[in-house]
């Protein structure tokens, strides 16, 4: 009888031995499916990372380029028997891959900027700007929206429940109209929303580059303290700001919480055929689709066609778009032919960073589900009686 081997102290080591190297992650595997290599799979990345950190094998530039091809998604642990947590495995792997090869001067600038919200919206305010004379190849992103004026709550309700909405970096520019849709939404169940001040980057950015976010983790905690419910909009961000709060904060992603009380929201018909791109966070971390497809399927005369095209994975990545803008786009390209050919009106989709690489190149308004619903919203015949608390 073979020898059982021993749990590892390395936590990349511990992580990767619970892989059986079985093969059932390759066919879920975007990377895998553009590269058709062993080297782009879960499998192989697993195998890669576990011989660096046991010294088995010298790192070298290529095989940093497969680990950083990978897009986080996450898709293998979906289908993994063995229940392997690749997501943290990534996430260690990446931060031994960082303490011997340092981050670029870009990643570097990129972790700062998200870390200071005001200097993040003053840059983006100087991009909107500038957006239509900048060359193509220096407009990354769509240009931002016009800025509203922050309202930081929706009308407070008689004896009615408030819940906190986490704002986000980038988000906090990009997500003024998605916002006051949240907060209409709301209002319509009896609920007020607020923005507490103090919230930060979730550290998304951070931990996907091999970084610590301690100090963005502490910061957002600070903010939410005394908040029994927190609202996320981004499924990227969801993760990180649930594990940064403490767990007698229900941490829940808003279209999760208003599905928990559709019964509540009516909502304006007419026949309009709408995309709807199922971002990889929303499918294999925060779990809200079945959730999301109730609140669609309760607007009458609506067509919704699913994007599903390519590999599985938009190429967003959270920086991925930026730092590889070829290859982020080849992973795009099948679900914009896709949305095309389905002649749909506008694109929906739940994830800030796939809704901006989707929209530098879409032809459609592309905006986030609970924007879409918002404008079908029919106010209550009278004040909507407030939710209990859970």
């Amino acid at each position: 009888m073979p020898a059982v081997r021993p749990p590892s102290a390395d936590p990349v080591v511990a992580l990767a031995d619970r892989c059986v190297q079985c093969g059932l992650c390759l066919p879920a595997c975007p990377t895998y499916g553009h590269d058709r290599l062993e080297a782009e799979s879960p499998r192989g990345r697993i195998a890669l990372a576990r011989a660096w950190a046991l010294n088995t094998i010298e790192p070298t530039a290529l095989g940093d380029a497969h680990l950083d091809h990978c897009l986080g998604c996450r898709s293998c642990e979906a289908v993994c028997p063995a229940g392997v947590q690749y997501g943290e495995l990534l996430t260690a792997a990446r931060l031994q891959q960082r303490q011997r090869r340092p981050a670029t001067w870009r990643q570097r600038w990129i972790e700062r900027l998200v870390a200071r919200p005001r200097a993040l919206a003053r840059l983006l305010a100087l991009y909107r700007y500038a957006h239509p004379w900048l060359p193509a190849r220096w407009r990354p992103l769509p240009r931002p929206p016009r800025p509203l004026r922050a309202a930081g709550a929706s009308a407070p309700t008689p004896h009615g429940r408030e819940v906190a909405l986490f704002v986000g970096c980038v988000a906090a520019t990009y997500e003024t109209d998605l916002r006051a849709a949240v907060s209409r939404c709301c209002a319509a169940l009896g609920v007020a929303v607020t923005e507490p001040a103090g919230q930060t980057c979730c550290g998304s950015v951070l931990a996907h580059a091999g970084a610590g976010a301690q100090r963005l983790t502490g910061r957002n905690r600070a903010a939410f303290a005394g908040a029994d419910t927190v609202l996320t909009l981004a499924s990227g961000c969801h993760e990180a700001l649930a594990q940064a709060l403490p767990d007698n904060t229900r941490t829940v992603d808003a279209i999760a919480f208003l599905a928990e009380h559709a019964d509540r929201l009516r909502l304006r018909g007419g026949a309009e055929r709408v995309a709807l791109h199922l971002p990889c966070t929303q499918r294999n971390v925060v779990k809200s689709v079945p959730a999301l497809r109730r609140l669609l399927a309760q607007v009458p005369g609506l067509t919704v066609i699913e994007l599903d095209a390519g590999y599985g994975c938009c190429g967003a990545a959270g920086l991925q778009m930026l730092d590889d803008p070829v290859r982020a786009a080849d992973y795009r390209e099948p679900l914009l032919r896709q949305l095309v050919a389905s002649g749909a009106t506008r694109l929906l989709s739940a994830n800030i960073g796939c809704r901006l690489h989707l929209a530098s190149a879409a032809g459609v308004p592309v905006q986030h589900p609970l924007e879409f619903l918002a404008e079908r919203l029919e106010p209550l015949p009278s004040p909507a009686p407030a939710l209990a608390a859970p």
